[in-house]
């Protein structure tokens, strides 16, 4: 896998799943909407800690700077 993330969109991913993830825990996302949103963060995260996307791939698309 080569890194196909730049440091603002892992920054970005992260954040998002860390948010995603406190508004679960604290019930404010419930049900079927915060079980979804919770496994979309789950792949933010891991996504953002390898920097490597997997839609990106296919599409030769790159966040990261040469």
């Amino acid at each position: 896998m080569i890194p196909n993330m730049g440091s603002m969109d892992r920054t970005i991913r992260i954040l998002a799943a860390v948010a995603i993830a406190a508004l679960y825990f604290a019930n404010v996302i419930t049900g079927t909407l915060g079980v979804v949103l919770l496994i979309i963060a789950a792949v933010f995260l891991i996504t953002g800690f390898v920097s490597f996307c997997p839609l990106y791939a296919p599409f030769k698309f790159s966040t990261r700077k040469k």
